[in-house]
């Protein structure tokens, strides 16, 4: 390929320059990285005010850690800006987008636009790197033609491949330096090319014979956790109706050495992965072999049960203190997908509490990340987390665990407490009601 000696050096030596398009909490976090790596770094963003906010040093994106942003910033290396021009300068161009699911398919615009704006931007001997989620076959089958309708040639003209983000977001274990990364190219050189890069910021990588591959991956990982979770939340259906604390059973299997890795219950599945990632394999299945996936539409089915499941849950605990849902004052605290962090994205405590408003319940709720929440019949600003909002409610629901929510106040305060993920310590008080 032109120009691949001086991309190799560039890229071996950290002095390469790196565009990331995509400043959401995946590519910020490879933007900054990058930059503390040493690298001269771009990070474009459609929208506007989240490129100010960044441009001023702070971090306004959800689920990326300030000391990173800070980091990255001190520096002198980074730099953001809403126009995708600058991706002409670049030696390694990474796409960050979303690839959300409209109609239960796959939703690759922002791919597609990412992929025509490059094919005329990209200069000779570059690499160009996609990490949003997606079905196998989007590297090489929908970015590879975009990018050469400018007359450029993958392999020949510019180097492509395949990285799938695995930042868990609020993890405090496992970031994106000590998880390692899977690369898989187009070309041999690309593989190469792109886990040299990766190395730069991450401990370990993991390289695969293709994008295929590498893309199928992603969606094992996923599909493996929901597949699982699933699995649970059936299981505690049933542990409900034979009272058996799942809980202690999920526990107790834990104890076994090997063969077995816990999951746990909850009210459903949320967040960027595990509730899309999974359709992604579904829709490819019957699209490309008219077979369905069976294992993975049974999951779903379980899964998007659960937060009427935990509504009607809630109902039966009202009614065994001879109080009717209708009327009831339920205070949700925590509505975000996970613990500790201010992600909203597919997040079940919303159906939750639409159950619940549906069935007559005045809700209102508090969570430390989220000021206002809405669904198609319901709109609720945030309620302060005080000792009479607590004792005032006919139920207390903890949808999500966040840390700010101290579980000896919240038994001493709750007149009933609905526990839905298992965060008040068992045997506390006759008033909490576990899932």
């Amino acid at each position: 390929m032109r120009g691949l000696a001086r991309l190799q050096r560039s890229v071996d030596t950290a002095t390469c320059r790196v565009c990331v398009i995509g400043q959401g909490y995946v590519g910020l976090s490879v933007a900054a990285a990058a930059a503390i790596a040493g690298m001269r770094v771009d990070g474009v963003d459609v929208d506007a005010e989240r490129v100010a906010g960044l441009s001023q040093g702070r971090n306004v994106v959800p689920g990326v850690a300030d000391s990173l942003v800070s980091l990255a910033v001190d520096t002198g290396r980074i730099h953001f800006s809403t126009d995708a021009a600058i991706a002409a300068e670049a030696d390694v161009v990474i796409i960050c987008v979303p690839t959300p699911l409209v109609d239960h398919q796959p939703d690759l615009s922002a791919i597609e636009s990412a992929g025509r704006q490059l094919a005329t931007l990209l200069k000779p001997g570059s690499l160009v790197v996609l990490e949003s989620t997606t079905y196998p076959g989007t590297t090489e089958s929908v970015l590879r033609p975009l990018l050469e309708t400018g007359g450029r040639r993958c392999g020949r003209d510019f180097l492509l491949a395949y990285s799938p983000e695995r930042i868990d977001p609020g993890n405090v274990k496992f970031g994106l330096r000590n998880t390692p990364r899977v690369v898989g190219g187009v070309t041999p050189e690309a593989t190469d090319v792109a886990a040299t890069f990766y190395r730069h910021i991450v401990d370990d990588v993991e390289t695969l014979s293709s994008c295929r591959a590498a893309e199928m991956a992603k969606l094992l990982e996923n599909t493996f956790r929901m597949v699982n979770i699933a699995l649970v939340n059936e299981l505690a259906m049933l542990c409900a109706t034979q009272d058996i604390d799942v809980w202690e059973v999920v526990r107790a299997a834990a104890t076994k050495p090997f063969g077995f890795m816990p999951f746990y219950p909850g009210p459903g599945v949320g967040g960027h992965c595990i509730p899309l990632d999974p359709t992604y394999l579904s829709w490819q299945t019957r699209r490309d072999t008219g077979r369905r996936f069976h294992l993975v539409e049974m999951a779903q089915d379980i899964n998007e049960q659960m937060p009427s499941y935990v509504a009607d849950r809630v109902v039966e605990a009202l009614n065994d203190q001879g109080k009717s849902v209708k009327g009831a004052r339920i205070f949700a605290l925590g509505v975000t997908y996970k613990a500790n962090v201010g992600d909203m994205r597919e997040s079940a405590s919303l159906r939750v509490l639409a159950a619940l408003h549906k069935r007559g319940a005045k809700v209102t709720f508090h969570d430390p990340y989220v000021a206002s929440v809405s669904t198609k019949d319901m709109r609720l600003r945030r309620s302060a987390l005080t000792d009479r909002a607590l004792g005032d409610a006919d139920c207390v629901l903890l949808l999500t665990p966040h840390s700010v929510y101290d579980p000896a106040t919240l038994v001493d305060r709750a007149e009933l407490l609905f526990d839905a993920q298992n965060a008040i310590p068992s045997r506390t008080a006759p008033s909490v009601v576990r899932l």
